[in-house]
């Protein structure tokens, strides 16, 4: 298998190399040259795996010639040790035609943890066979950078950077990265919001020069692996409640669009999903491509969903590859219009392909806890905000007769126990592995948003002085 960028101008890879690499040195993000395709079949006898066996099948096309089969399943088990829950990604009930797929039993309570876990082993097999080093350099919302750093602590091969808007996490997300003070691991409170920890780490991988010299690679969505790993749950939830025979709806709180985007490939590979729902904040820029066939940002607002606080999405630039037939030219030119104009509008065969297949809402603060409410009076269960937008939107927009909706429960309640608490009126505990979560020591350095100072932040740590 090898991989090609949605900006055509970087060199095909490898899977190794791809995972290696992170970001095209064009700027582009690496997809499949050919997306596996499993049969009915395939896909039914899943039904009767576990987590990880699924994992194993939807993988393995995907690392062929990389990554022998005995290699895989041995770091796929590895990845998931850690898991409080047996079946990795439970699936839960909340109507007769809506279910929850709790992504959060991981070590640190969001769903990135089911992609970042296998990330990390990935990593360290890979660097132990070339017998190599790397810097990681990554932004976070919120989620991903606790799960990166979970992922990468402690590993000889690995020096970990990870960017947070300062402020504008949550104090659980905050305090799962700075409590961890590991020497391979460097925290640093970006002065900005989200957008601009993300583009600064583009910039640190557009600068060809010094991404070579520090051996720079990627955790972030950008990173194809952390898409991959992603695709399985897809596969795992609709073959719980009937696929290939049954059609389903899938519901995702949206940020950088690569949680979606991975349901999105579940469907070229052969599962059938008819629709995919955005659940958008108040930074409801994807909602409003979807209505309008513009990407324009606005300013970031903070809110209590802040992994989703983003006007930048960057694995839009995959579905965009994907719509326009595969042309990097095209791609190419929307992200020229997004770079020099600030926006960009798609023409109305592209608009219409991806509105046959995308729809969603978004929620202020105020309606999404009036979600979460309505939610935990009707079942019980507690959600976190990201979730109840999920929810939320899946509610919004499907119709009577839709195929059954499956909705991403992408963290636990607990990370968020303010929000829950105003909403619901109950503070969720954390696990008992957490509970001195907010008494242990931190770590983290304040950098001001400046691209030259993170420079010399970076290689004052990694190079000897």
């Amino acid at each position: 298998m090898k991989y090609i960028s949605t900006r055509g101008q970087a060199p095909a890879l490898s899977f190794d190399d791809v995972l290696l690499s992170g970001l095209g040195r064009d700027g582009g993000l690496y997809v499949p040259e050919t997306w596996p395709r499993f049969t009915p079949q395939d896909i039914a006898a899943m039904a009767r795996m576990n987590y990880r066996d699924v994992a194993a099948a939807v993988i393995a096309p995907f690392v062929e010639g990389a990554i022998g089969m005995d290699d895989l399943k041995a770091l796929i088990e590895t990845a998931y040790e850690n898991f409080d829950d047996p079946e990795i990604a439970p699936l839960k009930r909340l109507s007769d035609d809506e279910w929850l797929l709790e992504l959060f039993h991981g070590p640190t309570l969001a769903f990135k943890d089911v992609a970042l876990q296998f990330l990390g082993g990935m990593f360290d097999h890979v660097l132990g066979e070339r017998g190599s080093k790397i810097t990681v350099v990554g932004a976070t919302s919120g989620d991903t950078g606790s799960a990166a750093i979970a992922a990468c602590r402690d590993k000889d091969s690995i020096e970990i950077f990870i960017l947070h808007p300062e402020g504008r996490v949550s104090d659980v997300q905050r305090r799962q990265m700075t409590t961890v003070l590991s020497k391979n691991v460097h925290n640093i409170a970006f002065k900005g919001n989200f957008d601009d920890c993300q583009n600064a780490v583009k910039a640190l991988f557009n600068d060809l020069e010094f991404r070579d010299r520090i051996h720079l690679s990627a955790v972030n969505s950008i990173n194809w692996v952390r898409i991959m790993a992603q695709i399985v749950y897809y596969f795992w939830a609709a073959t719980r409640i009937g696929a290939p025979e049954k059609k389903i709806q899938v519901a995702v709180p949206t940020g950088n669009f690569g949680n979606i985007f991975a349901a999105y490939g579940a469907r070229k590979m052969g599962l059938g999903i008819e629709k995919f729902i955005i659940g958008s904040n108040s930074n409801d820029i994807l909602i409003r491509f979807i209505r309008s066939g513009k990407m324009t940002p606005k300013g970031v607002r903070p809110t209590i969903s802040p992994s989703m606080d983003i006007q930048i999405s960057s694995n839009f630039e995959r579905l965009l590859f994907e719509v326009c037939d595969r042309d990097p030219a095209r791609v190419r030119a929307f992200m020229a219009d997004f770079r020099d104009k600030g926006e960009y509008a798609v023409p109305p065969e592209i608009f219409k392909k991806i509105t046959d297949l995308f729809d969603g809402e978004y929620f202020d603060d105020a309606e999404t806890k009036g979600i979460m409410r309505a939610v935990y009076v009707e079942t019980g269960e507690l959600l976190d905000p990201h979730t109840a937008i999920g929810v939320g939107a899946a509610r919004a927009v499907r119709e009577p007769g839709d195929a059954p909706v499956i909705c991403l429960a992408t963290a636990h309640p607990a990370k968020f126990p303010d929000a829950v608490h105003d909403a619901c009126g109950v503070y969720p505990e954390l696990p008992k592995r957490l509970a001195d979560l907010m008494t242990r020591e931190e770590r983290a350095d304040a950098l001001d948003n400046d691209l030259d100072v993170l420079r010399e932040y970076i290689v004052h740590h990694i190079e000897p002085q």
